[in-house]
């Protein structure tokens, strides 16, 4: 059975470019970090989303589910 995450990700892999790009810096905007030195502006975190898309266009392997998820539980985990 998939999980609640695999799920709204079906969902959202179903929505346009442009919605999923909505929903990406919305989310992205809920782990910032609550230190105003390392906010980023919704202008930087949109040149970082477009240039990521663009390298995924192009062919960019990018990294497995399960190295970005381990890469983002990293940041999350208590140090």
């Amino acid at each position: 059975m998939a999980s609640t995450a695999d799920r709204l990700l079906g969902e959202a892999l179903k929505l346009t470019p442009d919605e999923r790009a909505r929903i990406v810096a919305e989310l992205l905007a809920t782990l910032e970090p609550d230190l105003p030195s390392q906010r980023r502006s919704d202008e930087e975190w949109i040149q970082e989303i477009e240039r990521r898309a663009r390298a995924a266009m192009a062919g960019s392997p990018g990294v497995s589910w399960t190295d970005a998820r381990d890469q983002i539980r990293s940041r999350l985990s208590p140090r």
